[in-house]
């Protein structure tokens, strides 16, 4: 069994035959199981062994012991190949649009014709893997607020079940946002594409925030898968300018002392400068005045005692 292609044998009867269920990714390789057990031994020289759709348009022909091409369908002209130890058609290149049911028929050659021999009914499902999601910033962190943000995924099949924004928090907790789902599908390929826009607030009290964008859809064996995106950022929550101002009005205080402190200190040494000389400008005054005092002293003592001699004569 080719990689990415699961059997599951179903306990359903569908046409009188036991009832299989073929998986196979986009683009791979799918296959059609005949299980047949050949328990006569019949050689495939004996046998004419063809496959159809729903639409009864040939995939394959083996007729006795030989391809023929001439009755299959130009639309699986060189995809098919056929294994003849476990008589399974593989059908290359599967595309979404391959999906149904297939008929497995062989006739076996009498002498009277061909008789129906065997008959095998498989439904063929496909599946293609979504592409990571990725998240796209719409607006910018705001205090009080949250971020707009778009998601995206696409390349799938079938269509994705969910898809949500996931907020993993500092202190581990976890919280889910959703958005409404827009999906859209190839013409060609017929592969899903799918997207989410939301609004996505951001919990108070909490410094860092890391996003993901997780899509969930279903997979092979029934299987659901998550598909998670690139953590996104780890947005911190932007203080409020108010917050920023005590730090402002510090940093001003602070060179306002400053300069206080400078210009009080110029102050101070120039007043300093003034007392100097001002002492100095203070004590000449004082020294000139003490000698004018003196020579007129000396002027006036000998005056005086002139006078008293000629009294006393």
């Amino acid at each position: 069994m080719g990689p990415g292609n699961i059997l599951i044998l179903m306990a359903l009867l569908h046409s009188g035959t036991a009832f299989l269920k073929s998986e196979a990714y986009f683009n791979e390789t799918a296959e059609l199981p005949c299980q047949f057990l050949n328990s006569q031994n019949l050689s495939l020289n004996e046998l004419v062994i063809f496959w159809q759709d729903q639409k009864k348009l040939v995939l394959y022909e083996f007729y006795l012991g030989k391809e023929n091409l001439n009755n299959v369908d130009p639309k699986y002209m060189q995809r098919t190949s056929f294994d003849q130890n476990s008589w399974t058609l593989r059908l290359h290149r599967a595309q979404i649009k391959d999906k149904g049911v297939y008929q497995c028929i062989i006739h076996h050659k009498s002498p009277t014709g061909l008789v129906p021999h065997h008959q095998k009914d498989t439904e063929l499902s496909l599946f293609a893997n979504f592409t990571e999601p990725e998240i796209v910033q719409m607006s910018n962190v705001t205090e009080n607020s949250g971020i707009n943000l778009t998601c995206s995924s696409g390349q799938g099949y079938p269509k994705a079940m969910k898809m949500y924004f996931l907020l993993k928090l500092e202190n581990s907790t976890e919280l889910e946002y959703e958005g409404v789902m827009q999906t859209s599908q190839d013409n060609g390929t017929e592969l899903y594409n799918v997207s989410i826009s939301s609004y996505v607030p951001l919990p108070d009290g909490v410094s860092n925030v890391t996003i993901f964008c997780v899509l969930k859809a279903k997979s092979m064996k029934s299987r659901e898968i998550e598909i998670c995106s690139k953590p996104f950022c780890r947005v911190p929550r932007q203080p409020s300018p108010i917050a920023h101002q005590p730090s402002w009005i510090i940093a001003v205080i602070l060179i306002f002392l400053i300069l206080c402190g400078m210009a009080c200190c110029l102050w101070k040494r120039k007043k300093k400068q003034r007392i100097v000389v001002s002492n100095k400008e203070t004590t000449r005054m004082e020294k000139d005045t003490n000698e004018e005092t003196e020579e007129r002293m000396k002027i006036y003592v000998p005056e005086r005692h002139d006078r008293e001699v000629q009294c006393a004569v």
